[in-house]
């Protein structure tokens, strides 16, 4: 655990160099683990994508704990029920931005033997909020949780991020076609605005297709809890 104490902010502009994409959806319900089978259908989809630098796409999330309702195990034979407000996120730089916004609109994708249909689309700007949290940032399995947040401070200083208070979750496995991806949650707390932007236009970490190193605004500390 790191844990330093905040430092005085100055006013700060978001940079509008990378977007977040938000696009409605059409689907019943997917895997719990669907970030693979979901890269997997977009490229299948909209081939150019597999060429696409910087997409990072988001998995896909139900209803929340928040409201009474308990996420169900990680997996790919635990099922997630999608209300109808389920959106596809994606974060893209601003020149890739336009074209998704015309061209994903109206596509079919069939994921783990689902169907998703996707709808209309608008970009939002990031969120400069001091406490930022990636569900998914790759390690290796037998990587403990200080050697995991001692490697996670050094990468992230080489983009003028400083580790102020940190706390990463249980160590958890994505299913690929190329086998298991082992991977951590982590939380930031306390970041200026400048830094919070650079943590989520950099990420951390490999493999932004499958959701991994993908910082969003959050406001506490539960997900990082096991359950």
């Amino acid at each position: 655990m790191y844990w330093q104490e905040p430092e005085q902010e100055d006013d700060f502009r978001v940079p509008a160099d990378v977007v977040e994409l938000v696009f409605a959806i059409d689907c019943r319900a997917l895997p719990v683990d669907h970030a693979d089978a979901l890269h997997r259908a977009l490229i299948a989809a909209q081939p150019w994508l597999a060429e696409a630098a910087g997409l990072g796409i988001h998995a896909i999330h139900g209803a929340g704990s928040q409201n009474g309702w308990q996420r169900p195990p990680h997996g790919t034979d635990s099922w997630l029920q999608l209300p109808r407000r389920t959106k596809l996120r994606l974060r893209v730089p601003r020149p890739l931005a336009e074209a998704l916004l015309t061209t994903l609109p109206g596509t079919h994708l069939e994921v783990a033997g689902q169907a998703l249909n996707i709808g209309q689309g608008h970009s939002r700007a990031l969120d400069p909020s001091p406490t930022q949290f990636a569900r998914h940032i790759v390690c290796d399995a037998d990587e403990d949780e200080n050697t995991f947040l001692d490697r996670a401070a050094a990468t992230l200083a080489r983009v003028e991020v400083r580790m102020r208070k940190a706390l990463c979750g249980r160590a958890l496995g994505l299913a690929t076609a190329q086998g298991p991806l082992h991977t951590r949650s982590l939380l930031l707390a306390n970041l200026p605005a400048d830094e919070s932007i650079r943590l989520q236009q950099h990420g951390l970490g490999p493999h932004r297709h499958l959701g991994c190193g993908l910082f969003i605004a959050h406001k506490g500390i539960d997900p990082v809890r096991p359950g």
